[in-house]
């Protein structure tokens, strides 16, 4: 089978260049690399199509073609999309329409030969399969990451606060996006059954665009861990040149009598969602954990955040600066660190260093779709504290057994109950440590991943073209408004929340 990947703001090359230096570079990344190396590698050709960036800050992207030089069955395939200079996902919506999709289209056609089924992954993917399958029938899956509906209520999205919201996250196109790629996906894929498809799917923001009670339309496909890449007993070649990299921050940052204590680590996004806030002031409020164990977090682009300003604005005034503010006022310096961690492979010999002082891996998200940190890092070895509120009840949870310690992500007094269980007891640590990874490597790799992904492409192959009459309609004005950014307010109050625009006050 011949597959393409349509990913147009995912920057893609054999270093990972980047991957840490920008809040659009997150776990989708990972995701459809390691997704397309799994199919590819079990015999697949796999097209990644992505957004080609000439510019001299991102000089990875500048090339149309690319490759993974461990699997020949792959192509990055940089196509131009507007400006030839980097922009932010939110940047994008006009020059999917204008540009992308018509120059994957002549490129195909110029091969004389168009895959045999697309992936589309997040909104922009999304609607540009929508639009290339009106084109040229080829079908695909819709894979969302993560719908902005959701985003807007977490962002608590007001009728006062909505336009200067869409101002910045154009938040009408996405909604339109995300209802015509669920609408027109030959199947809809989520990593979890209840809380994505029953919950995000079922959003009042998208009723009318697909029906979650109806399994033809749904496919549940966990994403996996590559134990290559994770294993605990992995070393790479540059593995001690990290662990002193690690260790030199240590220095930096914690008081010399308290290294080697065991760490709580944090690894993501410096965004409000993944609550840094609600683990410093667990942290700040236990005398246990203070005692036994430092405070690590691990950010992206930021080398050392708790004394420099952060290269983005809402990370440094809504994460980084309340952060500074409990550390100053609970005189936690030399108790806490955060460095950058360069690429997919450090992380992995991160989790592994702070193995060997028996630390904790802590996922505390008000929200998490689904939550592959803590998986790679209990495959690495490091015992998991997660959110209760999202995808690890689903993936470290079966039946009446759990594989991590869950905890209320709202109460920091709870985020220190559970995290002081694992540091404090021995035995929780060992026993959490065993069963958790083993739990992970029997239920979430890649290939296995790949072998589901497969299957559900040759389904919607093999259907024939879908009864038109349960379509969306491609609205032109619609499109229109995302060729200019410029989904009309009214239209966005009514998808958002399901009225009538009078009915706003």
């Amino acid at each position: 089978m011949h597959i393409g990947f349509i990913n147009p703001q995912g920057n893609f090359d054999y270093n990972d260049s980047h991957w840490t230096e920008h809040p659009d570079f997150g776990g989708q990344l990972v995701y459809v690399k390691q997704l397309a190396l799994a199919i590819a590698a079990q015999g697949h050709k796999v097209d990644i199509l992505t957004r080609q960036i000439i510019d001299t800050e991102w000089p990875a992207f500048a090339e149309k073609f690319d490759s993974y030089a461990d699997q020949p069955n792959i192509r990055i395939i940089r196509l131009p999309a507007g400006p030839e200079e980097f922009l932010r996902k939110e940047l994008l919506w006009p020059y999917l329409i204008q540009d992308w999709v018509p120059n994957i289209i002549n490129f195909y056609r110029e091969e004389e030969q168009f895959p045999d089924a697309m992936t589309a992954h997040f909104a922009d993917g999304g609607l540009s399969a929508v639009l290339i399958r009106a084109q040229t029938g080829i079908p695909f899956t819709f894979t969302a990451h993560s719908l902005g509906a959701l985003k807007m209520d977490r962002l608590h999205v007001t009728p006062d606060n909505i336009a200067e919201m869409n101002e910045y996250f154009h938040f009408g196109c996405r909604l339109v996006a995300e209802r015509l790629s669920m609408n027109h996906s030959g199947v809809n894929i989520t990593s979890t059954l209840t809380q994505e498809r029953f919950y995000q799917y079922a959003h009042p923001a998208y009723h009318g665009a697909v029906d979650v009670n109806n399994g033809k339309r749904f496919a549940t496909i966990s994403p996996g861990v590559n134990p290559d890449v994770f294993g605990p007993d992995i070393c790479l070649e540059n593995e001690e040149i990290i662990y002193q990299q690690i260790q030199s921050r240590l220095e930096r940052d914690i008081v010399s009598d308290r290294i080697t204590l065991p760490a709580i680590i944090a690894s993501s996004r410096l965004e409000p969602k993944k609550n840094h806030i609600g683990l410093v002031q667990a942290y700040a409020s236990s005398s246990t954990l203070q005692e036994k164990a430092n405070l690590v977090i691990f950010t992206k682009g930021e080398d050392d955040p708790l004394r420099n300003k952060a290269n983005d604005e809402i990370s440094e005034t809504q994460v980084i600066e309340p952060i500074r503010r409990i550390i100053d006022d609970c005189n936690l310096w030399g108790k806490v660190s955060a460095f950058s961690i360069p690429s997919q492979s450090a992380l992995a010999a991160a989790y592994r260093f702070f193995v060997q002082y028996r630390s904790v891996f802590a996922l505390v998200s008000l929200h998490e779709p689904f939550g592959l940190a803590p998986l790679e890092a209990a495959v690495s070895g490091l015992p998991v504290v997660a959110t209760q509120d999202g995808g690890p009840k689903e993936s470290l949870q079966e039946g009446d057994e759990q594989f991590c310690i869950f905890i209320d992500p709202t109460s920091p007094k709870d985020i220190a109950r559970g995290l002081e269980v694992i540091i404090s007891q021995t035995n929780v640590w060992e026993d959490l440590q065993k069963c958790c990874r083993a739990h992970i490597l029997k239920f979430y790799t890649w290939n296995q991943t790949a072998q589901e992904y497969l299957k559900t492409l040759e389904k919607i192959v093999a259907i024939p073209t879908q009864n038109t009459s349960s379509l969306l309609p491609i609205h032109p004005y619609f499109l229109r408004d995302i060729k200019h950014q410029d989904i009309s307010l009214s239209d966005l109050n009514h998808l958002y929340f399901r009225c009538n625009p009078q009915e706003i006050t």
